[in-house]
Order: structure tokens, then sequence, then C-alpha cells
């Protein structure tokens, strides 16, 4: 049979085998052992010496500990930055104890998260986003404060802080409509306008309250006669309202809001929208419906729907409902009461937080007034913190006849007295 080709080749008898030289990892040479005694005695091999240690942290390995004669390395410390900082690593050195197994130890865990830390630069973040929002709300309260003419300064009475004393702040809206507005019968921006709401807050040291004038109650204007109350606002400016409102409930003003109607929806915008519930069914075109470029308003009894800035305005200014076409002033002014407790919901809510900044910038721009930053501020955190007072609309007991032939509400002095006397007590 022939030869297994996977058989070894063994050499003949008398045939001297290759010699071969070993080398041990350290570069020493291992003594052959001597093939031709074949069984001869194996030699002694040399105690390997101990595993050395790991090496110092800073400063070189010398050979003896190393072992061999393996080249020498020189360790450096890094400086710690701010990642291993966060992550709660100690010392520069400690990275470099395992570089190539160094400083490997069983079970031992990588590098702890610093919770401390992260909860530091949470805090850090989230107070440079406050910092960031009160300047804006500083600014452009400061810039809204310019508008108020001196008049209107001048017929206020003067008054605390807002956060520390109790206040009273009269709430103007006009019935003005931006250029290319379809509404019959409505002034346009810049021309003269009646208030188209009339609202009295109460706030500071504990108190909140709010009471509604309806628009077409019958009120002595000061050097006009009998007249609507709304009607001041057209015939003197914000000046003349404020004297009309403290002449007729007998109350003083420290200062006044008037709403700009032209920023109020971006103002809505920024808050994100808000939620509103109908309490009775309530349908209106506003500026010609939806279909001639104005807003059309649909919401069944108990219906919560959620509003842009746009809508909320409209809604705001619903004159006329076609599921009541009974419903007069009084019933507009308590959904605009409404709107602003919906306002106060989505100021509390935790999406504004993200907003803040866009919704500081365009809060004063959404009104007039002439308290400055502080105050407004004072002001804004009232209502957002404060308790929800009760809706309080002066509830007309007759109507009248105007010299012009218009009809207006009547107001009982019974009736406004007992209001005026729960609105000053908070």
């Amino acid at each position: 049979m022939p030869d297994d080709p996977k058989a070894p080749r063994r050499p003949p008898e008398g045939e001297e085998r290759p010699q071969y030289t070993l080398y041990r990892s350290g570069g020493r040479r291992v003594p052959a052992r001597d093939e031709k005694k074949g069984t001869g005695p194996k030699q002694p091999r040399a105690p390997r010496p101990p595993s050395p240690g790991p090496a110092p942290r800073d400063g070189p390995r010398s050979p003896d500990q190393a072992g061999g004669d393996r080249p020498e390395y020189t360790l450096y410390r890094s400086r710690r930055g701010p990642l291993t900082r966060l992550r709660g690593g100690g010392g520069g050195d400690d990275g470099l104890d395992r570089l190539d197994g160094l400083g490997d130890e069983p079970g031992r865990r990588g590098p702890q998260v610093g919770w401390r830390r992260v909860l530091l630069w949470v805090a850090g973040i989230i107070a440079a986003w406050l910092a960031l929002s009160f300047v804006l709300f500083m600014v452009s309260a400061q810039v809204q404060r310019g508008k108020v003419s001196d008049a209107a300064r001048n017929a206020l009475d003067d008054g605390g802080n807002v956060a520390l004393s109790p206040t009273t702040i009269l709430v103007l809206g006009s019935d003005a409509r931006a250029s290319g507005s379809l509404e019959q019968g409505a002034n346009k921006v810049g021309q003269p306008s009646r208030s188209d709401s009339i609202m009295l807050l109460r706030v500071g040291r504990g108190k909140s309250a709010r009471l509604s004038i309806p628009r077409d109650t019958v009120v002595t204007i000061p050097g006009s006669g009998r007249n609507k109350i709304n009607a001041a606002y057209a015939i003197g400016g914000p000046q003349l309202a404020i004297r009309t409102v403290k002449q007729y409930l007998g109350i003083k003003i420290n200062h006044i809001v008037e709403v700009d109607f032209q920023n109020f929806p971006q103002f809505i915008n920024a808050l994100g929208g808000i939620d509103f519930t109908a309490k009775r069914c309530l349908r209106s075109n506003v500026d010609g419906g939806t279909r001639n470029g104005g807003v059309t308003i649909r919401f069944r009894r108990g219906q919560t729907r959620h509003l842009n800035g746009r809508q909320v305005l409209a809604l705001s200014r619903i004159r006329v409902n076609d599921c009541n076409p009974r419903e007069n002033d009084v019933d507009r002014a308590e959904r605009q009461q409404q709107v602003i407790g919906a306002i106060k919901g989505q100021l509390l809510s935790p999406g504004t937080f993200f907003r803040l900044p866009w919704v500081s910038w365009s809060a004063p721009k959404a009104i007039r007034t002439d308290m400055g930053g502080p105050s407004l501020m004072g002001l804004f955190l009232d209502i957002a913190l404060g308790g929800s007072p009760p809706t309080r609309v002066l509830k007309p007991s007759g109507a009248e006849t105007l010299p012009d032939g218009g009809q207006g509400l009547v107001v009982s002095e019974q009736e406004k007295r007992a209001e005026v006397k729960r609105f000053l007590k908070g």
C-alpha cells in the first residue's frame, strides 16, 4: 500500500534532526534539549518571576516591575472635563488605570452617574430660562407703558404695589375692528370707538374679585349728560372712561388696562390656545363668519373646544347668539370673565413653561397700561396664582330711553351698592 500522505515524515535512522532555537517572550534564549540523547532529562526551567502588581499611577513602570525587557511607558494624568464631572468621575487618573487592563478589578463598576450634578445642571437651565423670560417681559412691558397718555394717568388714583396692597384695575376693550373687518357698524382701529367691555379687577393681599358693567348701562358722563357708559371712551378716551366709572360706582381706580385686540390673538397663540367650555348653546358668525373671512363659533351646551387666538377674540365679541337671541350684555360679560378664567388655567399648565419666553414677550404687547414691569408682573402672578372669584355682573332692573331715542339699561342703586361692597371686600 502507498504511504499515507497525511502521516508525518520521520527522518531515516542516523539522519540528524534540524535544530530549533526557542525564545521566551522577554527576549531570552532558552537552551534546546539534547536531541541526540532523545529521551534525556529535560532541562529545568527557571522559575518565572512573580507577576508584578499594577504600575504606580504617576511615573513610568520599571523593567523589574514589568518583567523582561519591556519598553518603558510614561503615564500622564488628564484634566477632568465637563462630561467627566457630569458622570461623577473622580480624578483624571481613574481613566488611566484602565488603560491596557491596568486597574481592572473583578466586579468593579464603570463610572457612576452623579445625580446631584444632573440636578444642578437642570436647575441651572431652568433658572436661565426663567431669567430670559423675566427680561423679555420687563422690556415688553416698558415699551407698552409709554402708550398710555398722561391724561389717563392723571385720572387715576394713587395706589400701592399690586402685589402688596389691594388695588382696583379698570380693564377696557374697545369695539374697534382691524381694517378689512366685515362686521357691520364697527369702527376701525384709529377711529373713535366705544368700549366693548368694561371690567373691574380687585387684586393684591389676598383680594380676588371681578365686576363687569354692561356696556349699555345708562350713566351720567361728566360734561356730556346721560348716555350709555361705553360712549365715554368714544367721547373722551380712557381718561373720560375712568372718570365716568369712578363717579358712577363711587370707588377709586388705581390702574388702567386697555386690551389691544390687534395683538391679543398673538398672546393667546403664544399660550398654545385655551380650552373653553360653553355653559349653554352658542352659535354666531363674527365678522361675517368663516365663509366671508370672519370666524364662525359653534358650541353645544357643555361642549369643550380648544380655541386659537382669533377664535378667542371672536368669542369675546359675540353680540348676537343665534341659539338665544334674547341674550344681553350680562351674558356677554359672563363669557368674557369665563375667557379670563380659561387664560388663567392655561398660564398654570405645564406646557406653558416651555413657551414662557414667547408668552412673556407677547403678554404685555396684548395690552396698554400705566403699570410698569414689576407691577404688571405682580398682576399676572396674582391672576395666575390667586383664587377663582365668582362671576359678578351688574344686573339691570329696567330700561331707559336716551335723548337720541336709543334704549339703555338701568341698574338700581341697591344692586349697585351691594355689588360694589362685595367687590371691595374681595
